[in-house]
């Protein structure tokens, strides 16, 4: 397997990067009309961190991390490396050692389509990772790949210098050119979401707020006493 490294790729503004990370994973997937999540496999290795970053995207071969060393050399402030395989793979292409060199970059986090391991250690050093899999299966180092290419996970296209949020949730990937309009689109749902919270805090019902007993009656749901539905007084 051949490939390319492209070096130097255009990346989001770091100020609309950090305003994005305010939000969490499901309010941008939502304000970008439900698009951009990768998918419920991959989960993180720690709880409660919130991170956002400019996509390094490395294409590996299976059970061979060769292309994540190089990817390194092309990691700086405010990334977040993302790395899948050209097939499925579950093994252990990232641990403590590539979360040390990252981190002395200033790489903010690492999503892994494949297996992580030395997840404790990620843990203690405060570097943050989400992957498919947990696996302390080794890998080799043979097989060329690629770095700053367009890739795909659970059939989203993220491009270098895409930005990925990541959270408890799962993970998200918002197009260079969208971070701008999604930010403010964030905003505006969130600023709803405190009106909706503040209602219930004051007992109004989801049903009501939300016009939901008219939709109820359109679908010919109905209410009947337990009587009625059973032939038994309750």
């Amino acid at each position: 397997m051949s490939g390319v490294i492209v070096t130097d790729p255009p990346k989001a503004d770091l100020k609309d990067v950090d305003a994005l990370a305010r939000y969490g994973v499901a309010t941008v997937s939502e304000a970008m009309g439900r698009t951009g999540l990768l998918g419920p496999a991959i989960r993180p290795v720690q709880q409660g961190v919130r991170v956002a970053g400019t996509a390094v995207t490395v294409l590996s071969w299976p059970g061979d991390n060769l292309m994540i060393h190089a990817a390194v050399e092309q990691c700086g402030e405010g990334d977040i490396l993302v790395v899948t395989t050209t097939s499925p793979c579950t093994d252990g292409l990232f641990g403590e050692l590539f979360a040390t060199a990252l981190k002395q970059r200033g790489v903010r986090g690492v999503v892994m389509n494949t297996g992580i391991r030395d997840t404790q250690e990620l843990r203690d050093m405060g570097f943050a990772a989400w992957s498919r899999a947990v696996s302390a299966q080794g890998t080799v180092k043979a097989t060329g790949g690629s770095v700053n290419v367009p890739i795909a996970v659970d059939g989203q296209v993220i491009h270098p210098g895409d930005v990925i949020l990541a959270d408890d949730d799962g993970v998200v990937v918002v197009p260079r050119e969208r971070v701008a309009a999604t930010v403010e689109r964030s905003e505006a749902r969130e600023a709803k979401e405190a009106a909706t919270r503040a209602a219930f805090i004051d007992g109004q019902l989801g049903l009501d707020r939300y016009g939901l007993r008219e939709t109820l009656k359109n679908l010919g749901v109905e209410y009947r006493s337990y009587e009625e539905h059973t032939g038994e007084r309750s």
